[in-house]
């Protein structure tokens, strides 16, 4: 298994061994795309993102992997009731990682989580969906 889907698979299990405030089931997607009717219930989506790969001193190697989490949900409303929630969760998920391994994957340590939007105006605004991705960054070194 590649290393990057190994590290998405290992953050899948660390989210769906935890509890948090909205309950959600955790799956790993090459693509968070659905449908607006399967967005009815809460979609939390860890997508594989990226790889850099460094050398350490003596010959061994620091990998850098980089995951994506999606939090997604078609809303009935605009209010801050229907959208608090669902930020707080983004911010629960972001915060959960924080510094830590990963049970499944020891070697990979926590590095930064970032989120260059907390959610998109663009879906809220066309389609009534929240989506909050984050970008979630281990350091394995071998």
């Amino acid at each position: 298994m590649p290393l990057i889907t190994a590290v998405a698979d290992a953050v899948v299990a660390e989210l769906n061994g935890q509890s948090f405030s909205l309950p959600f089931t955790a799956q790993r997607h090459y693509q968070p795309r659905y449908e607006l009717k399967d967005l009815k219930t809460l979609h939390v989506t860890v997508i594989p993102n990226g790889l850099t790969t460094g050398t350490l001193g003596r010959g061994g190697q620091q990998r850098e992997v980089a995951i994506d989490i999606a939090v997604q949900k078609k809303l009935n409303k605009e209010t801050n009731t229907d959208l608090d929630p669902l930020l707080t969760l983004a911010e629960e998920i972001a915060e959960s990682f924080q510094p830590k391994r990963l049970t499944a994957y020891p070697s990979a340590i926590w590095k930064q989580t970032e989120f260059r939007a907390i959610y998109s105006a663009e879906h809220l605004q066309q389609n009534r969906q929240f989506t909050s991705v984050m970008t979630v960054t281990f350091t394995i070194m071998t």
